[in-house]
């Protein structure tokens, strides 16, 4: 079993850093994070111990802090959750309110904060989808998704168990979502594959040409043919049989998304033979990628969309949105689950939804990609043979480095450039995806003057790393 990197917990003198957005005054890590960090190894499973040694004390805003004074950039936003901001003022306010209220807990009985949310969601979402189901973990929302799919279409053909989703894509860690997703290795354990669940490659333009939509000849009927060469290359020739296609917004390794002439040549191939289109919006959704949600830039709207993650900017929430043919598919009572739509977990989510239309977080974010893709463009030209991919959508962007003049992915440079951005105020997860890939999802609230300055440190912390390694 492959195991992960963990970070070096020996406190390191550093320089210090005093800015409007940084604080670095101790060495990092410091005595009492290392204290707190090797408790948490001792008593927690090894997976719980890959990201970087900082102890969150509080986190506000775009901002993380310890409690020795040091503060961070965050390029993080909790896996990209917080994209209301940490801590959000209205969002902390509901969560209190409704502490204070008196109701933690309700089960599936009925409440009103769980009728307004669900409310709220399909007003921010296509007329088409008109029902939602509450649930907690993105995991949860995907593995419903495939279940609502074949349900729905088996009912028309019993033959219709065909699923097919995307090499590289990350659906989440339970069984079936361990299934549908990309990842072979992380199937290793699974005795007993689905062998309807199927992966294709998702039009990757660091890996194939025939998806680097910058050449000039990239066509999007070519594009597709190809997807469509993969489908017929595991033995689907009869299309009728499949009863779903489930894609991510951007996978998560990589943050591109998929071409939009090839997602609506997909939505006409779903609607022609009566398959679900799935679409996984667990870290796209609710403005990350400078829309509402992902497919809209692409102008398609999928049967069932599955949401987590910064719908509530905060607590455990997660939702499927759909079509109310396939929604309803299952009887009162038939589809559950114990925490859905937890009132406290709803009320967050509302106000965080609220904060995001009201204060249009969306059109901020969109606008701070022109600045994201600036700098990284940037990036790309001062550091050519280091950096092999470098691609994003409104503030989810992917740099990952590769070997020196070579498309091997470099995951050590990666960690270093990590482990450096910490040491001086930008805080950012552990290499993901590819294994190799920096991620850059900073809350979407981020200022303007704050996100230069965090790319500033990103820049530095790149130039550090090669001359670490020189």
């Amino acid at each position: 079993m492959a195991k992960g990197k963990q970070f070096n917990l020996n406190p390191k003198a550093v320089p210090e850093v005093h800015t409007a957005y940084r604080t670095i005054q101790t060495p990092i890590p410091n005595k009492e994070s290392v204290e707190i960090i090797e408790k948490l190894r001792k008593y927690e499973p090894r997976s719980m111990s890959g990201q970087p040694p900082v102890v969150w004390d509080r986190a506000e805003g775009f901002n993380v802090y310890d409690a020795q004074g040091n503060k961070w950039l965050d390029f993080s936003s909790c896996v990209v959750v917080a994209n209301a901001g940490h801590c959000n003022p209205d969002v902390k306010k509901a969560i209190l309110d409704m502490t204070e209220h008196g109701l933690l807990n309700n089960y599936v009985f009925p409440s009103d904060i769980r009728s307004r949310l669900v409310e709220k969601i399909i007003q921010v979402a296509p007329k088409e989808l008109k029902k939602v189901f509450l649930l907690t973990t993105g995991a949860e929302s995907t593995e419903c998704a495939l279940k609502l799919a074949r349900t729905f279409t088996r009912a028309r053909n019993p033959e219709k168990n065909i699923v097919i989703t995307f090499n590289d894509s990350f659906h989440g860690r339970t069984l079936g979502a361990q299934m549908a997703g990309g990842s072979a290795s992380e199937k290793r354990w699974i005795r007993n594959l689905d062998p309807e669940i199927v992966q294709i490659p998702f039009p990757n333009s660091f890996k194939y040409e025939w998806a680097d939509q910058s050449r000039e000849d990239y066509s999007d009927d070519v594009c597709f043919e190809k997807l469509m060469e993969y489908i017929r290359a595991q033995g689907i020739t009869d299309y009728s049989k499949i009863s779903a296609v489930m894609t991510e917004t951007f996978q998560g390794g990589w943050c591109e998304l998929m071409p939009s002439g090839v997602l609506r040549k997909l939505r006409k191939f779903c609607d022609d033979y009566g398959i679900v289109l799935i679409y996984d919006e667990v870290q796209g959704g609710f403005g990350r990628t400078g829309k509402m949600f992902g497919f809209m830039h692409a102008g398609i709207v999928p049967d069932l969309v599955c949401c987590g993650k910064g719908i509530s900017s905060s607590l455990p929430l997660s939702c499927v949105i759909g079509r109310e043919d396939i929604m309803d598919v299952y009887g009162p009572g038939e589809m559950t689950s114990t925490h859905s739509g937890n009132p406290v977990s709803c009320a967050a989510a509302l106000a965080s939804i609220n904060y995001i239309v009201e204060n249009k977080v969306v059109e901020h974010c969109a606008e701070l990609e022109k600045l994201m893709k600036k700098r990284i463009e940037a990036l790309k030209e001062k550091y050519g043979d280091r950096i092999g991919f470098a691609r994003g959508t409104g503030l989810a962007w992917a740099v990952i480095p590769v070997m020196p003049g070579t498309k091997e992915l470099d995951s050590a440079f990666a960690h270093d450039v990590v482990r450096i951005a910490m040491e001086k105020g930008l805080l950012m997860f552990a290499p993901v995806g590819s294994g190799a890939t920096l991620k850059l999802a900073p809350p979407l609230i981020i200022t303007e003057d704050a996100l230069n300055e965090a790319m500033d440190v990103f820049d530095e912390s790149i130039k550090q790393a090669i001359a670490e390694q020189s």
